[in-house]
């Protein structure tokens, strides 16, 4: 989205309605005294209001926004959104501010052929998917006698997770369920050390031999097969989907933190039991979207 001319609006700001008042009561005084000094001290006050207006405007035109993803949250936090300004022209852009539901934190410049992302938070109070229809990008640059704004519409979506609970009963246990792949090494005896792949627990990683020898190394383990954690919704308490949704959450934030392999089993939909942050993910975004509703827009 490119921020042309057509699309670009500009007002005086409350300092630039003073200014202009001011303006207008030197010119009253310097006609009532016939001084020229203060005549010509108005009209270069006025020049200068009016290469600020231009300046302002121009701090905008030509600017290149575009969506830079977003971080999903759990409800009740703020949504992440990330724009990502760039500025194609040869002169550098100053003051630039980003707005949803609340300002940006801080003012940004890009120079020349530079590029900036900036952050913009939207309050959430539910899980499922919030909609990012409008942003405006604003500036007051170089007084701030006037204010340039421009509004864009990315239709950017984020997913927000359900709330994990706060007092949850922890998981029953699992016999497993997913097939051949729901059982690992059981952790009775040490049997000695392998290659380090994506997605081996951190907790099972050798970290005195990787200070020997700086290779990432596993311990391995052997005994008795043990079956990994599936999490149901049928068995999650609650008295209605969003509490059960809620402890659900909970367990997988759980799970993840203690480096568990684990899954998640809803009706109609399976998860089998993997490590790492990406299953975490995988499995908060199923509890999000199942019988979501409809999505916020903001």
């Amino acid at each position: 989205m490119t921020l042309r001319r057509g699309r670009i609006y500009i007002l005086p700001t409350g300092l630039g309605l003073a200014f202009g008042v001011m303006l207008f009561a030197m010119l009253l005084g310097s006609l009532n005294y016939a001084n020229n000094l203060g005549l010509g001290l108005t009209f270069l006050l006025a020049a200068l209001g009016v290469v600020a207006m231009q300046a302002c405007h121009r701090n905008l035109e030509a600017l290149v926004a575009r969506p830079a993803g977003a971080e999903p949250p759990f409800a009740g936090q703020d949504a992440v959104f990330r724009l990502a300004l760039a500025n194609p022209s040869g002169a550098a852009r100053c003051d630039l501010e980003a707005q949803a539901r609340a300002p940006l934190d801080a003012p940004v410049s890009i120079d020349s052929g530079g590029e900036a992302t900036v952050q913009l938070r939207v309050p959430t109070r539910r899980r499922g998917a919030i909609v990012l229809e409008r942003v405006e990008i604003a500036t007051r640059f170089p007084y701030g006698l006037f204010r340039a704004w421009a509004v864009l519409h990315p239709g950017e979506r984020c997913l927000v997770y359900p709330r994990p609970a706060a007092d949850a009963p922890p998981p029953p246990p699992s016999p497993g369920g997913t097939g051949g792949g729901a059982a690992r090494r059981g952790e009775d005896d040490f049997a000695g050390l392998k290659d380090y792949h994506p997605g081996d627990p951190p907790r099972h990683i050798a970290w005195k031999a990787f200070a020997r020898s700086n290779e990432l190394l596993v311990k391995e383990f052997s005994g008795a097969a043990e079956p990994l954690p599936v999490f149901d919704l049928a068995d999650a308490p609650g008295q209605d989907l969003e509490a059960r949704l809620s402890v659900l959450a909970r367990w997988i934030v759980d799970a993840h933190a203690r480096g568990e392999t684990f899954g998640l089993r809803l009706p109609g939909q399976e998860i089998r039991p993997q490590p790492g942050d990406a299953q975490r993910r995988r499995c908060l975004a199923a509890i999000a979207e199942f019988e979501a509703p409809e999505p916020d827009r903001v």
